[in-house]
């Protein structure tokens, strides 16, 4: 699982480290270009029922952190969808039932305790 921090707080959010990795390009190609959007995700089964969402800006920091210490093969498809979906009013969405095979976070990205 990596983790992403956004804003100042350092808030983290903790993901596959293959849904960051793809998420990374997509995120920093539309953030180098000025646009913000909106990333969602449903809470996993371990906590509060809901969904949360991060309005991301290209001014406000941003961190991603893997727990790999290699970088894993990116599917160029599925990098397009998730630029699709950022392009769109609800912006990205991450949907388990829509992530390719071999995604190992069944219930997509939850928010962590700050340490």
């Amino acid at each position: 699982m990596g983790t992403l921090y956004y804003g100042d707080s350092g808030t983290p959010v903790e993901i596959d480290d293959r849904a960051l990795a793809h998420l990374k390009i997509a995120i920093t190609t539309k953030l180098r270009r000025g646009e913000s959007f909106m990333l969602s995700w449903r809470h996993g089964p371990d906590q509060p029922r809901g969904r949360s969402s991060l309005w991301l800006h290209p001014a406000i920091p941003l961190r991603f952190v893997f727990q790999e210490s290699e970088a894993g093969e990116l599917d160029r498809e599925w990098i397009e969808d998730l630029m699709r979906s950022a392009n769109s009013g609800g912006g990205i969405v991450l949907d388990p039932d829509r992530m390719p095979v071999g995604v190992a976070s069944p219930a997509g990205p939850k928010p962590v305790e700050a340490a």
